[in-house]
């Protein structure tokens, strides 16, 4: 029997990682809320990063005794723990689609800034503890999805958004600042790639790290363009900062509950789905996690954070292959509760805030998001890569839809109007530019339209056709209910639409379920062709 060590040295490697990619968030939440909504830098250092600190703490100390526990039963030492952090997706989404327009409804109305700005921090509260709560109840349900859809499908999403929201979205960064990117990138490449070890035990991660920064402040102080801070150093954050239960301020939050239900209800739903496909990724990479209690925990971890005053709900972290074959195994996610925390209570956050471009780390992210669209191939049969490439098409299209929503919105900004109307959408696709309406409809959903695609091509190339009639029946009533396709164009941005719409994706979906319904009727076996 193999004895369990609780640290390995991979788990410093698998927490440069983890840790980079939980302060890149950490990062962007401080831009968001510090600097685009507005909040002061006591709401923010003195609350929202202590109660984050919090959340990260139960889920990262709980994955790190799940995976020693899976090591010790099945007697292996090559178990990796189920990564976990703060997720990108409903940072942003729960700033611009409830904090934002909470604020400004809050300044129309005639409050103060410091008040719209306390409705705009309880509008993310009861975002946060409702995202919890459907993680947490659905759970014990969604997990039984694992038991009749293809791996094939529940990995595709992640191959795709490994693809392009993180290694495609970080090499584009990279080749805009190729000194550190591209130097990075290729230390990156050698060591992971090449299954080589740097000298005198150093951590790949580490070196990555420090190299990138050294790079960034080089070009700065040469006076060569640089990604560094441009602005003075601030102390003024440093102290220590006590969570504390904010139960009172989520309890006024509820009164907004009818108006933020149908815009983050889907959110919380795909949240649920996609942590599901996380699950099923560290399967195929030889680690069987229980569904259940894996989902329910990343819903207890969101609400705790919430519970105690962050508006920004945790998530298990796509990319455990990469992590895994970092040779990170169970230590590397305490450790990553150990230093968030200790960043986000003693308002050192600040200091690495300025210190540490993000664009230092980004390689390690790119060969995590590789590693997540390599996995999906390599476990996946022969057979069904097609389906595997259905389901990435739809992700991508999300990504090319973000690509287009900053195209516009930064035209608007310099022509000091919003291009986000149908009319610039209908030109383009006039001139057989871009079809704009197309990017934005897939983009709506794309977690369900990527499963369902890949599911029901699997089933098709399996010739079990009546299952996949049963998948697009599923589209066509996720295009009816708007939980897939419907949207509507706001000042800047396309959002989700919940209603019950009789369109024509909806028919559309329809009709092709209806003909899979009839293949076996109207269709006869393909021979082999050395049969003909």
């Amino acid at each position: 029997m193999c004895e369990v060590k609780r640290f390995v040295r991979g788990d410093i490697d698998g927490f440069f990682a983890l840790g980079l990619d939980n302060l890149v968030m950490l990062i962007l939440m401080s831009n968001l809320c510090q600097g685009f909504l507005g909040f002061s830098p006591e709401l923010f250092f003195g609350t929202i990063l202590p109660a984050s600190a919090v959340g990260l703490a139960i889920g990262n100390v709980y994955y790190w005794r799940q995976a020693l526990r899976l090591a010790e039963h099945e007697n292996r030492h090559d178990v990796c723990a189920l990564p976990y952090g703060t997720s990108i997706l409903t940072i942003i989404a729960f700033v611009f689609l409830a904090m934002f327009p909470a604020q400004q409804m809050a300044l129309t109305e005639g409050l103060s800034k410091e008040e719209a700005d306390l409705v705009a921090w309880r509008a993310g509260l009861l975002a946060c503890f409702g995202s919890g709560l459907i993680e947490f109840f659905g759970s014990f349900i969604v997990y039984k999805l694992r038991d009749f859809t293809p791996r094939a499908a529940l990995l595709s999403t992640l191959a795709g958004i490994g693809f392009a929201f993180i290694a495609l979205d970080f090499v584009f960064r990279s080749y805009a600042f190729p000194l550190i990117g591209l130097t990075t990138l290729g230390l990156t490449i050698i060591v992971y790639y090449g299954g080589v070890r740097l000298k005198f035990g150093l951590p790949a991660g580490l070196v990555t790290l420090f190299l990138g920064t050294a790079i960034a402040w080089g070009l700065f102080f040469a006076g060569e363009p640089s990604v560094v801070a441009k602005t003075p150093l601030q102390t003024s954050a440093l102290g220590l900062y006590i969570p504390l239960p904010i139960v009172g301020d989520l309890w006024a939050a509820f009164e907004m509950a009818p108006r933020l239900l149908p815009v983050l209800a889907p959110l919380g739903i795909i949240h649920l789905v996609l942590s599901l496909q996380i699950i099923e990724s560290a399967d195929a990479a030889g680690d069987r996690y229980p569904a259940r209690s894996s989902l329910a925990m990343n819903g207890v971890g969101t609400i705790g954070a919430a519970l105690f005053g962050s508006p920004f709900p945790t998530s298990l972290y796509i990319g455990h292959p990469g992590w895994k074959v970092l040779g990170a195994r169970a230590g590397y996610s305490v450790l990553n509760a150990l230093f968030i925390g200790a960043v986000c209570l003693s308002g050192t956050a600040s200091i690495l805030f300025y210190f540490i471009p993000v664009e230092a780390g980004m390689a390690i992210l790119i060969w995590i998001g590789v590693s997540m669209m390599s996995q999906a191939f390599e476990v996946t049969q022969k057979k069904h890569v097609p389906a595997v490439v259905f389901g990435i098409i739809p992700v991508v299209g999300a990504y090319g839809a973000l690509i287009l929503k900053h195209g516009l919105a930064t035209a608007g900004t310099v022509a000091q109007t919003s291009f986000f109307n149908e009319t610039v959408l209908r030109v383009m696709e006039t001139s057989r530019t871009f079809f704009g309406t197309g990017a934005f409809a897939i983009e709506q959903g794309y977690v369900y339209t990527s499963l369902i695609l890949s599911a029901a091509t699997v089933f098709v190339i399996e010739k079990k056709f009546h299952y996949a009639a049963l998948w697009f029946l599923a589209a066509a009533i996720g295009s009816a209910t708007g939980l897939m396709h419907q949207y509507e164009l706001a000042f800047a941005d396309s959002v989700s639409k919940l209603d019950i719409d009789l369109n024509q994706w909806f028919w559309s979906y329809l009709t092709i379920s209806a003909f899979l319904w009839a293949t076996p009727l109207i269709t006869t076996e393909k021979k082999p062709e050395h049969l003909l």
